[in-house]
């Protein structure tokens, strides 16, 4: 009876430890929350999640803001051969841009200018132009992620501004 007793008292005490031990470690896990902001995709199975891009405003500091009507996304990757420009442009939808290869400098008029490197995310400036230049020696190869709705273009040429 003294070995029932003992094995009783062993799982119970082993219960209440584990038990413990779990409120801890949830305990830890939502402070860790609390100071990561998780990742939107963090509910799947990854073997390694790298954070590229997480911002409410554009690369100028704009808020951005998605235009009304129905949504239509399109993922494009553009290929700028060394000195090949895109172009003065302005967005009127948000538009991600990763930069898988090579690295593209954009001039935002009296924004000034930004590089770009290999592996840099960026949401562009909305309704204010802009021009990209490859300034490397190899082509810059971006994807580029438009969040648009149907009916309006992603890219709208535009003269250069006035120097």
């Amino acid at each position: 009876m003294n070995a029932t007793r003992s094995l009783l008292l062993a799982t119970c005490l082993f219960g209440v430890f584990a038990g413990a031990s779990a409120s801890v470690g949830a305990a830890e896990n939502k402070l860790a929350q609390a100071v990561t902001p998780p990742s939107p995709l963090a509910v799947e199975r990854h073997s390694k999640v790298r954070v590229v891009l997480s911002t409410g405003t554009t690369v100028t500091g704009q808020r951005i803001r998605y235009p009304a009507g129905r949504a239509h996304v399109t993922a494009q990757e553009i290929t700028l051969e060394p000195g090949q420009e895109t172009g003065w442009h302005t967005h009127p939808v948000p538009v991600i841009g990763y930069i898988l290869e090579g690295e593209l400098t954009v001039d935002y008029g009296a924004k000034g200018q930004k590089i770009y490197h290999k592996g840099d995310g960026f949401v562009e400036a909305l309704n204010q132009p802009h021009n990209g230049r490859n300034t490397g020696q190899e082509p810059v190869k971006i994807l580029a992620i438009v969040d648009g709705v149907q009916g309006v273009k992603g890219a709208v040429m535009v003269p250069p501004p006035a120097q």
